[in-house]
């Protein structure tokens, strides 16, 4: 097991944080017997090969150790490792959800990107954080912007690459007994869709064997995952499934009908993809086996369930006719939620009101078009849509600053205060 790990020379390829050379280690501590000893070796995996969604030139060389992981039944906790290379392969999915990966504008990106890391020198390895600092980034920084561009391009294609080689693994795991794998692999084949022939197929034998009496266990999220997933892979779910019983698979059945059928998705798909969106945050789902929490049969990996973010982004995708309708949606929700929650509701919201660009500087209140204002003043009345855990969003005040609106609520208060 992890045969030529230290074959590598990891001291030579950087992470986050510089040298590589502790991967190993932490790789290694994957397989430990000890849940603390684990999760500690994955929080730094998390830190340092996926920092805040980043990945780097050591990630690649650790996700065939990952995959390795994956497919022994004697590592401890697979559903854990497939959590991390789902993440490696995408980066934070709301960065390329409701399309999906957009691979072929990934490759077009990285050409000679290559080239470009072969020349970057190898990572500091010594105690001097200020000397680190400037040998780590200086040879990034010295690119033009356009070359930094296919740099990280080319990174993340190569992790990217380096998880596709684990797709047949992927789908032999649709039918593994735990639910927690099933659901992972359905996820994460979502992102592959130069796999789409096989994973499709996959798919669809798994939502079969699902209504079988020997998978009484399957949940509704796992079926809407897996509807999703296909949807994102190019295939729309049946429009039966439009009538289930359970909610979230309604959910799951018009999210993935949305991302096939667009603009010509029929009525009842788009009347769920509104409801869901209008409808206030209920307690979010939580992953079967989470620690912490009970878990819920519905969950879904995808926007880390938030069904009702995701439903607002589907709304996206079924053209201008709906339009007006969505952005009330979108309006009925915004009030309700708070940090991630609400840049996703937020930005949509955003998009809509100010289809041509953000308003030009200086602009009153007065002037705003209809939707402007309107969401304005949502956001004057609303103080949860600004924070994050009880406490003010910088991200929010960037992205509502991004559209030439006041950046906290007290400015927003005292910006409408001249309109009758």
């Amino acid at each position: 097991m992890l045969d030529g790990l230290d074959d590598i020379q990891w001291r030579r390829l950087g992470h986050a944080y510089g040298a590589a050379d502790d991967v190993p280690g932490q790789l290694r501590a994957l397989r430990s017997p000890d849940p603390a000893v684990r999760d500690e070796a994955l929080g730094e995996l998390y830190s340092n090969i996926l920092h805040q969604g980043g990945r780097f030139e050591a990630s690649a060389y650790a996700v065939p150790f990952l995959l390795e992981l994956l497919a022994d039944p004697a590592t401890p906790d697979p559903t854990a490792v497939l959590g991390l290379l789902a993440s490696l392969a995408v980066g934070r999915d709301e960065s390329v959800l409701p399309d999906g990966f957009p691979v072929t504008g990934y490759r077009r990106a990285a050409a000679g990107g290559r080239e470009l890391l072969a020349a970057k020198p190898p990572p500091w390895v010594g105690e001097d954080e200020a000397e680190k600092e400037y040998v780590e980034y200086a040879y990034v920084e010295s690119l033009h912007p356009s070359e930094q561009a296919r740099f990280w391009a080319y990174i993340e294609l190569a992790v990217y690459d380096a998880v596709r080689a684990g797709v047949p693994l992927l789908r032999t795991l649709l039918a593994h007994p735990d639910p927690g794998l099933r659901i992972g692999a359905a996820y994460t084949l979502a992102w592959f869709p130069e796999e789409a022939a096989g994973s499709v197929a996959a798919l669809a034998r798994a939502i079969d064997a699902a209504r079988e009496p020997a998978r009484a266990g399957v949940t509704p999220g796992e079926v809407a995952t897996m509807l999703v997933a296909g949807g994102l892979l190019g295939v729309a779910p049946d429009d039966r499934w439009l009538t289930d019983p359970r909610p979230v698979v309604r959910w799951g059945a018009a999210v993935g009908r949305a991302r096939v059928l667009g603009a010509g998705a029929d009525p009842v798909t788009v009347d769920e993809l509104l409801a869901w969106t209008a409808a206030p945050p209920a307690d979010a789902p939580v992953p079967a086996g989470d620690a912490a929490t009970a878990p819920t049969d519905d969950w879904v990996p995808f926007l880390d369930g938030d069904l009702g973010g995701y439903a607002g982004l589907a709304l996206r995708q079924l053209g201008p006719q709906h339009a007006e309708r969505a952005f009330d949606a979108l309006l009925d929700r915004l009030p309700a939620v708070s940090g991630d929650r609400s840049l996703t509701v937020l930005g949509t919201a955003l998009r809509l009101a100010f289809p041509d660009g953000p308003a030009p500087a200086g602009t009153p209140a007065a002037a705003l078009a209809p939707r402007q204002r309107r969401l304005a003043e949502v956001l004057g009345r609303s103080p949860e849509p600004w924070l994050i855990d009880g406490q003010e969003f910088g991200n929010v005040a960037m992205l509502v600053d991004e559209y030439g609106l006041p950046d906290s609520r007290a400015a927003m208060l005292a910006y409408l205060a001249p309109l009758p």
